[in-house]
């Protein structure tokens, strides 16, 4: 979305989204999230429910984060793994170096460090926002931003299954261009399930959305910049 063929970010395309996504959340936290969190309340059922629980945030970090490992261990047993320093003492900068060497060109590390990144920028905004989940509005009709909390509760802003299925699934799609409909499709999907569940507002996933297209598209600027 904002990287070009030749991976160059377009940076004022990125400033000038931020302002509109920016105005859109106040938007929805100020006027359309109510209404469309009932409207979409309607629909669910338990192909949101599934959806919602297949693509949790942390299942695709289990299994990105297995077939990093897994690559690094193919990688190993063709060539020597090296943890040992100069003096032939076990050395943490050594085997992190060497991991970082056998791994850092796959793709399957690039999904992997997008989904990181959403993911470690989506817990600290939760907690500074401190929003108050939908179904405490349902329930009780109590809404609002209690910054800061840890509590699950009150960690809705903004959508972690949303942003981290954005980055895993954009990052896909520029990798494969060829199944980039079908992975945007899917992302958007997920990010409606979401709040047909009712664990989010729709700015929330507006928001993670947003976490999760900037984050797959700073890492691989980031990562093959050199290329």
């Amino acid at each position: 979305m904002f990287l070009t063929i030749e991976n160059k970010m377009k940076w004022r395309r990125l400033v000038f989204a931020t302002v509109i996504v920016a105005a859109l959340i106040v938007g929805g936290v100020l006027w359309y999230d109510a209404p469309v969190l009932l409207f979409l309340r309607q629909f669910d059922c338990l192909f949101w429910q599934i959806l919602s629980n297949i693509f949790d945030d942390k299942i695709w970090a289990a299994v990105f984060a297995g077939a990093v490992l897994g690559i690094y261990i193919r990688k190993s047993l063709k060539s020597k793994p090296k943890f040992r320093n100069g003096r032939g003492n076990f050395s943490l900068g050594c085997f992190v170096d060497d991991f970082w060497q056998k791994t850092k060109r796959s793709n399957v590390f690039l999904i992997f460090c997008s989904i990181l990144a959403a993911g470690v920028v989506v817990q600290v905004l939760k907690v500074c926002f401190g929003r108050a989940r939908p179904l405490l509005y349902e329930a009780l009709e109590f809404t609002g931003f209690y910054p800061p909390s840890f509590d699950w509760v009150f960690n809705s802003m903004p959508s972690g299954h949303t942003a981290i299925s954005f980055a895993a699934l954009v990052m896909i799609g520029m990798l494969a261009p060829k199944v980039k409909p079908l992975t945007w499709t899917l992302a958007v999907l997920i990010g409606v399930s979401r709040v047909c569940v009712g664990d989010h507002w729709p700015s929330d996933v507006l928001f993670g959305a947003f976490i999760g297209m900037v984050a797959a598209d700073l890492v691989k600027w980031y990562m093959l910049r050199d290329k």
